[in-house]
């Protein structure tokens, strides 16, 4: 028996390729990078809005954490990737509304050329559960 168990949430985008949302592994849950697909309708509604998109992508991996058994409090990394580090301020913003205290996680944020599916911002992180 495999030590790594993928982790699904219905209420979280499919995934656009051959990856998990998640995998556990130990008391360690691997969040796959999210982008502002929302899962009801599996559509991007607010492509190219930067406040739009980060609340969707902050939403879905909130999701994720949670049929992992974790919560943003578990975060101990992200990775925000970004196609224009102008929108850092306002994702940043928003970040610090989901990810509060004195026990927010280690984090990097990357200016990339592109997203999949024309997004301007997608944000991966690994939890840690006690």
């Amino acid at each position: 028996m495999s030590f790594l168990i993928p982790v699904k949430s219905d209420k979280a985008p499919i995934p656009v390729g051959p990856y998990n949302q998640a995998i556990k592994a130990g008391n360690f849950l691997y969040c796959s990078g999210q982008i502002a697909i929302n899962p009801e309708s599996n559509q991007i509604e607010c492509l190219g809005d930067i406040e739009g998109e980060t609340l969707q992508v902050l939403n879905n991996l909130k999701e994720v954490l949670h049929a992992g058994g974790a919560s943003m409090n578990d975060v101990i990394k992200t990775t925000i990737f970004l196609t224009d580090l102008n929108d850092f301020k306002i994702v940043n913003s928003l970040y610090s509304k989901y990810f509060t205290g004195i026990n927010v996680p280690a984090r990097a944020c990357v200016e990339v050329s592109s997203l999949p599916k024309g997004v301007l911002i997608e944000i991966d992180c690994v939890a840690y559960i006690q």
